[in-house]
């Protein structure tokens, strides 16, 4: 069992010098920023860059301009974008590559491309004005197991406010069963 002061136990950090664990921390710094030979390209080697808000925003067909030039995890987990504009975002994801260890779809790669849809038509309806979006919340609920096949996530506006968007996402499976819902709200600026 680690004793306190062991270089694998960290202090409590609500102490009155909460930030000396973060200055202390005994792990070496490619331990805190982890990359992993060939999972990322680094910055150096990256020619492709993603799509930015302002292309999105003069995009005749943002469609094909997020599809060639995703963002390193939408091509990680495989995402392809169906439909994007203000009023619905649709994109999909193979299951294939995106399961946690019990061979189910992970819920992290679920909400990450929950995140992906909300933030697309956020930054889409945010650049009429010339502003950002940041997503500021996510919540979801996942009501099924996917274990094969593809899930489509399909973002529809709650709220397309001057400083905030909130977006429902539905993710269905291939037989069109709920496998989540989410919510997602972008703070503009």
């Amino acid at each position: 069992m680690n004793q306190p002061g062991s270089p694998h136990m960290h202090e409590d950090p609500t102490a009155a010098d909460s930030d000396r664990w973060l200055r202390e921390d005994p792990a070496p710094a490619d331990y805190r920023a982890p990359r992993l030979a060939g999972a990322m390209p680094s910055e150096e080697t990256t020619t492709q860059t993603a799509a930015s808000a302002a292309e999105l925003a003069k995009a005749e067909d943002p469609v094909a301009l997020l599809n060639s030039r995703p963002g390193q995890l939408d091509q990680r987990l495989g995402v392809t974008y169906l439909e994007a504009s203000t009023e619905r975002v649709v994109a999909r994801m193979p299951v294939e590559g995106n399961r946690q260890p019990m061979g189910l779809l992970h819920g992290g790669s679920t909400i990450a491309l929950c995140e992906s849809v909300a933030s697309i038509g956020a930054f889409i309806h945010a650049s009429r004005t010339g502003q950002a979006a940041v997503g500021v919340d996510v919540n979801a609920t996942h009501h099924k197991s996917a274990t094969s096949g593809h899930v489509t996530a399909t973002a529809t506006p709650i709220r397309l406010g001057r400083t905030a968007t909130s977006h429902e996402i539905v993710v269905v499976d291939d037989a069109g069963q709920r496998v989540c819902t989410a919510r997602i709200t972008c703070f503009l600026k």
